[in-house]
C-alpha cells in the first residue's frame, strides 16, 4: 500500500489528529549541507512540504553530536545544530513555530504552523556541566537524550561496555535537574541498568523518544517488556522507532552477519564525506537499499512499525505509546521512506482495530501529556 491509497477514514482521523514525531536528525543536514527545510527534497526525509504532506503537526528536532566528540568541542557541536536549525524557524516563520511548551504546540497548530522542537542527542553534549545544560534550556531545548553509542562520564550506554553500573551520583544530579527545569528525561540508547537507575531518581514520567520493542527484536537498544511495563507505570511513554534494525530480527541479524562490509562502507564515506554526519548518514541508507536488492539484507516493511505499536499497547495500554521516527538518522522501512508516508500508520492502526481516539492519542496526544506532568513537577519544584 502507498501513502496516497489510504482510506478516507483514515485520512481524515489523520490530518485532524495532533502528528507528533519525537525524534529527527534533520539538523545535521542543516548546519553540514546547509540544506533549506523549504524545498522537497529527493534525498533525505523531512521537509516542510513532506511534514506538510504527512500531515505532521509537532516534531522534535534532535542536536545530535557524535560520541567522538567530546568536551568543549561537544556542547560547541550542540550549539551550532541549534543556531542551524533556529535560522531555518526563523527563515521559514509562516510554516513552522518553535515551541518548548504543550500551549505553545497547540498554539502552532491553531495558527496553521508546524511546531518546532528541541532535543539535544547525548548527554555528552553538556561537558559533565550542569551550567551548560541550563543553557540549553534557556535556548528551547526541552528533552535530552542521556546517551548515544558509548557511555557517558555519568551514565552507561546500551551499545557499549559498562562503566559505571547505571547512572552516577552526578548522572543522578542530572535527572534531578531536568526534573526541576521541566525538560524531559529521555532514555532512548540508555543501558537496562541505567534505564532503571533514571526511572528510580526521576520525579517526573520519563519517555524513549525512539526505541522499539526487544520482544520483536532482540537488540540493545530496544526496551524489554519488563521495562516498558516499568515505563508507562512511571507515566512515561515508549516511541516507537522506525529503523529497520530496531524494528525487524531478520534484518538485524543479516546486518551483523555484514559488520566487515558495513565498517568498510563506514569507512569509505568517511574518506568521502570527511565530518559531515549527515551525508554519511544518507550513504547508509543507500547501501542498505543496495544490499537488500543485492538479496543480502532482507526487506522491511513499515507493517513492522504498526507490530511493534501494537505490542506495546497490548502490553500497558493505548496511553504509553507513540511514535518517534529516527527520520534523517537511520535506515527507513518499505513504504515509510519520509515524513508524508506517515499516514500509513493510522490506516495500519485503523486496519488492526484500533478506536478514533486512541489513535489521536498515539499519534501525539500521549507525548503532550508527558510535556503537561513534565512541566507540573518543574513548577512544584523538580
Amino acid at each position: 500500500m502507498r501513502a496516497d491509497e489510504i482510506s478516507a477514514q483514515a485520512r481524515a482521523i489523520h490530518f485532524s489528529s495532533l502528528v507528533f514525531d519525537t525524534h529527527v536528525d534533520t539538523p545535521q543536514r542543516l548546519l553540514f549541507d546547509h540544506f533549506d527545510l523549504g524545498n522537497r527534497d529527493a534525498d533525505g526525509c523531512v521537509d516542510i512540504p513532506r511534514l506538510r504532506e504527512g500531515g505532521v503537526g509537532a516534531i522534535f528536532f534532535a542536536l545530535y553530536v557524535p560520541v567522538e566528540i567530546a568536551g568543549p568541542a561537544a556542547k560547541q557541536r550542540a550549539r551550532d545544530l541549534l543556531d542551524a536549525t533556529a535560522k531555518q524557524i526563523e527563515t521559514h516563520c509562516s510554516d513552522l513555530s518553535l515551541a518548548t511548551s504543550t500551549d505553545e504546540v497547540r498554539a502552532a497548530r491553531d495558527g496553521g504552523k508546524i511546531a518546532v522542537l528541541l532535543g539535544i542527542e547525548g548527554g555528552h553534549a553538556i561537558d559533565n556541566d550542569l551550567a551548560v545544560l541550563r543553557e540549553f534550556h534557556a535556548r528551547g531545548v526541552r528533552y535530552m537524550t542521556l546517551t548515544h553509542n558509548a557511555a557517558t562520564d555519568w551514565a552507561d550506554s546500551s551499545n557499549a561496555a559498562a562503566r559505571h553500573n547505571g547512572l552516577t551520583g552526578f548522572g543522578k544530579e542530572v535527572i534531578r535537574e531536568m526534573n526541576r527545569l521541566g525538560m524531559l528525561v529521555d532514555v532512548s540508547h540508555v543501558s537496562d541498568a541505567t534505564f532503571y537507575d533514571v526511572l528510580k531518581t526521576s520525579r517526573a514520567p520519563v519517555m524513549a523518544s525512539h526505541s522499539c520493542c526487544r520482544a520483536l527484536c532482540d537488540h540493545p537498544r530496544n526496551l524489554t517488556d519488563e521495562m516498558i511495563r516499568a515505563l508507562a507505570s512511571s507515566g512515561g511513554v515508549i516511541h516507537i522507532a522506525f529503523h529497520d534494525g530496531f524494528l525487524s530480527q531478520e534484518y538485524a541479524t543479516a546486518n551483523r552477519s555484514l559488520s566487515s562490509e558495513i565498517a568498510a562502507s563506514q569507512h569509505e564515506a568517511e574518506q568521502k564525506f570527511g565530518h559531515n554526519e549527515a551525508q554519511a548518514l544518507l550513504e547508509g541508507q543507500r547501501w542498505s537499499d543496495e544490499s537488500i536488492r543485492a538479496g543480502k539484507l532482507p526487506q522491511v516493511s513499515w507493517e513492522k512499525i504498526v507490530e511493534h505499536i501494537d505490542h506495546a499497547v497490548q502490553l500497558v495500554g493505548v496511553e504509553y505509546v507513540g511514535i518517534g521516527s529516527d527520520f534523517d538518522g537511520a535506515v527507513m522501512p518499505e513504504g515509510m521512506e519520509d515524513a508524508s508516508k506517515l499516514p500509513l500508520l493510522t490506516e495500519g492502526l485503523l486496519r488492526r482495530g484500533y478506536k478514533e481516539a486512541d489513535i489521536r492519542k498515539i499519534l501525539g496526544e500521549n507525548t503532550l501529556r508527558v510535556m503537561v506532568l513534565v512541566a507540573r513537577t518543574s513548577a512544584c519544584g523538580g
